[in-house]
This record gives C-alpha cells, sequence and structure tokens, in this order.
C-alpha cells in the first residue's frame, strides 16, 4: 500500500496540516482527559476505516495510559463493562456524529444529555472538536491512502515549528 501523495511535502500541504495539527494541540490541553480523547479518536477511525489513524491513536491512548483490554473493545463498547458512564456518553458521541449520513437526526436528545450530565462546557467544546477533528484527520487518510503501521508515539511533536 502506497500513499497517493505526501501532504507535508507540499508547501501548501504543510501549511494546512500544521494547522490541523495545532487545532489539536488546543483540544489536547483542555481539561477532557487525555485517554478520552483518544477513545473518540481511535472509536472515528475505525468506523472511517482510517489505519493511519487507528495505528495513531491506538499507540497515543497506550501512551496515555490505556489497557489493551480496553483499547480491544472499544469497537464493541456497548457490549462491554470496561468503559465508564462518562466514556460511554463521549463514544456515543462519536458514533452518531461520525455518522451522520447514517442517522438523518443526527446527534440524539439522549445522547446529548448524557455528554451534558458527565462533562462541563469546556469539555463539551474540547469533545466536540475531538471529534470534527479527527472525522477531517480521517478524510485526509483514507482519501491520500496513508497506511497505519508504522507511527511512532510522539512522532509530529513540533510539527507547528
Amino acid at each position: 500500500m502506497e500513499p497517493r501523495f505526501d501532504l507535508i511535502a507540499n508547501e501548501f500541504g504543510t501549511k494546512i496540516a500544521k494547522r490541523t495539527y495545532a487545532v489539536s494541540l488546543v483540544i489536547e490541553q483542555s481539561s477532557l482527559p487525555k485517554t478520552t480523547q483518544e477513545l473518540v479518536s481511535l472509536r472515528a477511525s475505525q468506523i472511517n476505516g482510517c489505519g493511519f489513524c487507528v495505528d495513531i491513536h491506538t499507540k497515543e491512548a497506550a501512551r496515555a495510559g490505556e489497557t489493551s483490554a480496553r483499547l480491544h473493545l472499544v469497537a464493541a463498547w456497548r457490549h462491554s463493562t470496561v468503559f465508564t458512564e462518562a466514556e460511554r456518553a463521549a463514544l456515543a458521541l462519536t458514533e452518531e456524529g461520525t455518522r451522520l449520513a447514517d442517522a438523518h437526526d443526527g446527534v440524539s436528545d439522549e445522547t446529548w444529555a448524557q455528554v451534558r450530565k458527565h462533562y462541563d462546557d469546556d469539555q463539551i467544546a474540547a469533545l466536540v472538536s475531538v471529534v470534527a477533528m479527527i472525522n477531517a484527520s480521517n478524510r485526509f487518510g483514507v482519501i491520500l491512502n496513508n497506511p497505519g503501521g508504522g507511527y511512532e508515539p510522539g512522532m509530529f511533536t513540533g510539527m507547528t515549528d
């Protein structure tokens, strides 16, 4: 599997990639737990079939302290006992926010109520932003045919320089 285009090797593409990464750094600094950010990113990436992003967020979640059991169960979170109610709300929001074309109603009021129950306004802003940004990143990865498997944790550090 070969990438179709190296976005970073292109001057204009680099500007876009750096700005996209800068948004992720702002989200990372939020009070939304890092493990929740990674679980959300992993789940959206699984849904969208982005191997590059699945690779990144599995490894970054492990680096942030996630257990292999929880990582293996993200795809089946509804049928597992290892996620908190807050994480389940975040994962439901992720699925509904990722599958907009499949769900004519978008995010359900029930899911939104669960998110409001477990997260404050700053965390909700971060959570909604994670869902939006990972979906954008998944599109880059899938469209450009970026393969998973070669990511090393922290390798994008300093990309905004």
